[in-house]
Parts: structure tokens; C-alpha cells; sequence
């Protein structure tokens, strides 16, 4: 297979970013591990991977990979002392690329065949990265006919970059996560919390995919997410997430990229049920809170007594994000009618999940709105107290982990209740 020659295009110091999961530009990211060396001293920004190029068996070491999170491929970069966290909201990625610390002097670009005006869809992703496209000395795309035209998303033309090759990897893909039975039972839960009608949102992974597959009883449901995967695309085949109430895009489903196989790509293509849009508009505050019921699904590590969420780390190990969950949630908690939630199983390798204290950091505080949920039932933490809280969380929690916790909820402020 012969590899785009990058060399020419970069320079040492270098920062360069691309589209994450199946958006990643395989054959452009594989040339630059097999290239770096040579360049010297580059830095890239990465996402969620999806049979990312970049890992701990290819990146060399003139490579310095730094991400959002710590899932897949990343966690092992991250044990290796290979991956440096960015701990921050999603909502705040695009400035940090474009005129913050991060920003990218090179963006690579996986993009579709042209229409018929000689333009280029996105296809797989039109997220964080893509604001970058505006600011970054150099753009290098990389067409792939496995990319589908995706409406909604930016378009470029050839004179928009200093390079343009043909794919030969193809996108990564993100299958459906098979569910346990304890994250079954997690979905039936948040299923009823979700009216007829709700616009919403959803984070990667078994747990809010399985949450999806309870849905099918609903009707006139809406999507506006960052992420939109195979168990939605047969929400809106099936005519369940019609985007018929929704107060922003009606009658269309809104997300920043797409998580799934070839079958989720086929149906995007130029399908007008779907639309892909920037970060800027996919977690904007504004859009958020004047959405009709947004009803925000993401999970979690573990949740404390108080209701501060670990969605970042598990015994030491950084796994996961900030990702968006803060800003989803909070737009959720000022949509009218709409539901905050972290939905979690109540155990992990027998340990409880609900816990007196956090073992890791704070990635969405008490101070926001939530609505935590296991498979035993739901927490409703709004407009209560630290005793109340103990006591909501300590009655969703495990059976055999509530005396525990019980007794740990009498040293809060007030007590237990």
C-alpha cells in the first residue's frame, strides 16, 4: 500500500488534528506514524478511536499524542505515559484548536466523493475538529467512496486544501455494543423517564445504545446529539424519532458524527432524515435550553452520596472523559420539561458504583441538576439537600451495599434521612 507523502506539508512542532472514531483518515493518520520520525517533533490532538491508526504498538516517540479522553486504544496510550488528558468540556474543543493552546497548525480531513459541483461532504464528522479547518495553515483530505455525502455537514472543494489523496484504509467502524443484563436493566429505567415527544441526547456506548432499544414504544421522538449510531438510524427508519415536536430542525436529526458499520454510512448517505452540524451548534447552550424536552442519556463511573459524578477514571486508570456530558446536561436541566441523566449499573465487579466518596476526579459537580439512574430505580437529586440526595441514591443503589452506605450518609451534614 503506498501511503501519502506528509512530508513536505509539515513541520517540526507541529500541532495537528483530525476527525475522530469512524471520521479518522486512516491512510493520512498511517502515513503520519510512519512519517513523524522523519518530520520531528509533532504533537496531534485525537478523539474517541475507532481502529485508530494511533497507538501505543505504532506512534513513535516524536509523535506526543494528547486527547479529551481515555477510551479504546487510548487508555493503553495513557498507561504507557504515551497519552497527555485534556480535561475539559467538549463545548470548549473548538477554541482550543482554533486560537487556544491547541492550536492546529495542520488539520487531516476524511471526506466523501464530490457532488456534482466538485464539493466535498465531511461524511463521517463535522465536530470539534472542523473549526480548525478555518484557522490551520494546512488542510490535507483524504477521499474515501466508503465515505457517504451526509447533508448538513461543511463541504470543501480541491482548491480548499494543499493536498488531496485517495483513502486506501477506509474508516474504522464502532459496532453495536452487545448489553448485560444488568445494563438492560439500567435502560428500562431511563426508558420511562422518556415522554412522547423528547428531543434527545445520547453518549457512546452499551449503556446509552441500550437505553436507545427500549425506545421503540415511543412516539415522536427527536435526536440532537453529538454522536448518532445504528440503534438511532433504526429510530428514525422506523418512524419512532420522527423530530416531529422537536423546536430546532424539525422533522431532522441532528448530530456531530457518526458512530457504526457500513450499514449506518449507506443510510446517511444524502438521506435528508439526517443532518451533521459543528460542535458550535451541537452543544450550544442556547440551542440546548430552548430544545422541546431534551432529555440528556450519559453515563458514568460512579456517582457519590452527595451526587458528584466520576465519568473520567477507574482504579487509577484514565478511561473515559469530560467529554460532553456537563454541557448536555445542563442544557437538559434548563429545557422545559427535559431530564438530566447519568445512568450507571449499581455494581462493577461486585463493587457498588454508588459510593461515599469518589475515587477519582469530578468530572460533573453537584451543583448541576441530575437525575441519577441503576437498575434498582431513580435518584431525582433536583432541588434537594445533601440528606435527601444520600438518601435517593443510598435507595438506588445495590441491596447488599446499602448498609454501607447508609452508615456513611450519617457523617453529611444533616444526616441521614
Amino acid at each position: 500500500m503506498t501511503l501519502p507523502d506528509l512530508r513536505p506539508h509539515l513541520r517540526p512542532g507541529d500541532t495537528v488534528t483530525w476527525g475522530q472514531a469512524c471520521a479518522e483518515p486512516r491512510s493520512l493518520t498511517r502515513a503520519l506514524v510512519e512519517q513523524a520520525a522523519d518530520i520531528g517533533g509533532i504533537r496531534c490532538f485525537v478523539g474517541i478511536p475507532a481502529e485508530s491508526e494511533v497507538r501505543v504498538d505504532t506512534a513513535p516517540a516524536s509523535l506526543a499524542v494528547h486527547s479529551y479522553c481515555g477510551s479504546g486504544s487510548n487508555g493503553a496510550l495513557h498507561d504507557a505515559g504515551r497519552l497527555d488528558v485534556w480535561p475539559v468540556p467538549y463545548s470548549a474543543l473548538p477554541a482550543a484548536l482554533t486560537r487556544g493552546p491547541l492550536r492546529a497548525d495542520v488539520v487531516l480531513v476524511q471526506v466523501s466523493p464530490p457532488d456534482e459541483h466538485g464539493r466535498h461532504s465531511l461524511g463521517l464528522g463535522d465536530d470539534y475538529f472542523s473549526a480548525a479547518i478555518d484557522t490551520a495553515r494546512v488542510v490535507i483530505a483524504e477521499v474515501d467512496d466508503r465515505v457517504p455525502f451526509t447533508l448538513g455537514s461543511r463541504t470543501l472543494a480541491s482548491e480548499d486544501c494543499a493536498l488531496m489523496v485517495d483513502g486506501t484504509v477506509g474508516p474504522g467502524e464502532l459496532p453495536t455494543p452487545t448489553s448485560s443484563e444488568a445494563v438492560r436493566g439500567v435502560a428500562v429505567q431511563v426508558a420511562r423517564l422518556v415522554p412522547d415527544g423528547a428531543t434527545l441526547q445520547f453518549g457512546i456506548g452499551g449503556l446509552p445504545e441500550a437505553v436507545l432499544a427500549e425506545l421503540g414504544d415511543k412516539r415522536d421522538l427527536g435526536i440532537h446529539s453529538g454522536i448518532f449510531n445504528e440503534t438511532a438510524m433504526r429510530l428514525v427508519r422506523d418512524g419512532v424519532a420522527t423530530g416531529r415536536m422537536k423546536s430546532h430542525d424539525r422533522g431532522v436529526a441532528i448530530a456531530g458524527l457518526l458512530g457504526g458499520t457500513g450499514r449506518l454510512f449507506a443510510w446517511a448517505h444524502r438521506n435528508p432524515a439526517l443532518q451533521l452540524r459543528p460542535t458550535g451548534y451541537t452543544h450550544d447552550a442556547q440551542v440546548l435550553a430552548t430544545s422541546h424536552r431534551l432529555v440528556a442519556i450519559n453515563s458514568a463511573i460512579e456517582v457519590d452520596l452527595t451526587g458528584q459524578v466520576n465519568a473520567e477514571t477507574v482504579g487509577g486508570r484514565y478511561v473515559g472523559a469530560v467529554g460532553g456530558a456537563a454541557d448536555f446536561l445542563r442544557g437538559a436541566a434548563a429545557s422545559e420539561g427535559g431530564v438530566p441523566i447519568i445512568a450507571l449499573p449499581a455494581t462493577a465487579r461486585g463493587r457498588s458504583r454508588i459510593v461515599p466518596r469518589l475515587a477519582g476526579p469530578v468530572s460533573t459537580p453537584r451543583s448541576e441538576e441530575l437525575v441519577i439512574v441503576t437498575e434498582h430505580g431513580v435518584a431525582d437529586l433536583r432541588g434537594t439537600s445533601l440528606g435527601q440526595r444520600a438518601e435517593r441514591l443510598v435507595a438506588v443503589a445495590a441491596p447488599e451495599h446499602r448498609a454501607v452506605l447508609e452508615a456513611a450518609a450519617d457523617n453529611f451534614p444533616g444526616g441521614f434521612r
